[in-house]
């Protein structure tokens, strides 16, 4: 019976470095307890588990562990050993670490990496992470069209073990100039007359994507298509990569994660408790410090109708009101338009149309909220002004929510900047500001009615 897995288990086999222990230990522990087991452990504590390990031992242990702690245990190993550990990684994953290194460190693994290996970590380090090259892999199959079946054939017995590695289930045929031809399955290359040549029974590629494609590119061909990899060429038409749909699926999950902790005021990158205590701190108060500075400005409109709302103190059990649900509903205009932007189908030059699709709801669900507001405080005070102040301002007060929630995200993209900022203070502190000058204001201008 394997005993279980614990923190303090993993550190004595460490003290008492015994490399098949550790070993053994990976090999019983899996999913998410060795995550939080290996996450836990101090910097030089991962770093000596990693130096301890075969490489290929030491690689599924930096492919368990979140990046920023996979980044910080491969800069402090030795360049040589860092590379030996990398080089039993996947070529995205390569590029994905090795471009989050300091430049020096990175290019000291680099040096000692095969000269072929290091420089296609270098092309795919070079692409952004929502462009196709980005999400490929360069481990595929891929044979010249003049080339027979038993040739292929030979071929994958020869380095079935290498292959074993890969996830395809087809070979891409090139031409002399790697230009992408077609695609076999492997099943009928397994199947054909070991004689005939591939350009004989090649299929045609219906999708294929270019390796400069946005992720929204990458989105519409997967849904356009059945395939597990869609191969992705260059701009001269040479196959230079393959993207899994499990890695869009994986990209997504990413982005949809930092748009969330970045909605939340989480900035400046992954944070884990691991992280120095200072870096943490300071990361969180550069966003609640510009947060305070916002909600002062909402303050001061609450403290220009002062004399409103010491004569009408009913108005303050509404103020929360309209500020929550005109929050709610600015979020959920910032979801869909995160969503679309994400989905392709929506752009920052699409302001306009997004506005105006924002209002027709904005109108809608704003007189459903107002009127439902606005009667409950005429029947709490059996004032009809009243329920006609805190009604019409949660009405007015949602289109506006619904218009910055909707339209924010495209500007902030057009601006270069992360949509996810739309959904944290600015649309907080606007929409609270327009609301509290919405209910003061009109309060002020019926006060005579209202006391």
């Amino acid at each position: 019976m394997t005993p279980p897995a614990t923190d303090h288990g993993l550190v004595e086999l460490l003290e008492a470095h015994d490399a098949d222990a550790c070993a053994s230990w990976l090999e019983t522990t899996r999913g998410l307890e060795a995550v939080r087991v290996l996450s836990r452990l101090s910097e030089e504590q991962r770093e000596a588990l990693l130096a301890l390990l075969e490489p290929e031992a030491a690689a599924e242990v930096i492919e368990s562990l979140p990046e920023p702690q996979a980044v910080d245990a491969l800069e402090g190993l030795e360049p040589e050993t860092a590379a030996r550990i990398i080089g039993e990684l996947p070529s995205d994953e390569q590029a994905d670490l090795i471009g989050e290194l300091h430049e020096p460190e990175a290019e000291a693994i680099l040096e000692r990496l095969e000269p072929e290996e290091a420089e296609s970590v270098r092309r795919l380090a070079a692409y952004e992470d929502d462009q196709a090259g980005g999400l490929m892999i360069t481990e595929y199959l891929a044979y010249p069209e003049s080339a027979q079946v038993a040739e292929v054939l030979r071929d994958l017995d020869d380095n079935n073990e290498e292959y074993a590695r890969y996830d395809v289930q087809y070979a891409y045929v090139t031409g002399d100039d790697g230009v992408l031809l077609g695609v076999l399955a492997l099943r009928d290359l397994l199947l054909a007359p070991r004689g005939r040549a591939l350009h004989e029974m090649l299929v045609p590629i219906g999708a294929c994507l270019l390796d400069l494609d946005p992720i929204e590119k990458v989105i519409g061909a997967f849904r356009e298509s059945h395939f597990t990899g869609l191969p992705v060429v260059d701009g001269s038409g040479a196959l230079v990569g393959v993207v899994e749909r499990e890695a869009l699926e994986h990209a997504l999950a990413e982005e949809a994660d930092e748009t969330y902790r970045a909605s939340q005021g989480i900035i400046g990158g992954e944070e884990l408790r691991s992280m120095p205590l200072t870096l943490r701190a300071r990361r969180r108060l550069t966003w609640l410090s510009a947060n305070v500075l916002l909600n002062v400005l909402a303050a001061c409109v609450i403290a220009a109708h002062q004399d409103t709302l010491e004569a009408v103190i009913a108005l303050a059990v509404f103020l929360p009101i309209i500020s929550d649900m005109s929050g709610c509903s600015g979020n959920q205009a910032v979801a869909v338009s995160m969503r679309e932007m994400t989905l392709g189908v929506a752009r920052p030059g699409d302001f306009l149309a997004v506005w105006r699709k924002e209002l027709s709801v904005g109108l809608i669900n704003g007189l459903a909220l107002g009127l439902l507001v606005g009667s409950v405080a005429w029947i709490w005070k059996g004032n009809p002004y009243l329920g006609l102040v805190v009604g019409g301002a949660l009405a007015l007060n949602t289109l506006v929510a619904v218009s910055i929630g909707g339209t924010v995200p495209l500007i902030l993209k057009k601006l270069g900047m992360d949509p996810a900022l739309a959904s944290g203070p600015v649309l907080t502190t606007l929409t609270d500001m327009c609301g509290f000058l919405l209910v003061l204001g009109s309060a002020s201008l019926m006060l005579s009615r209202l006391v």
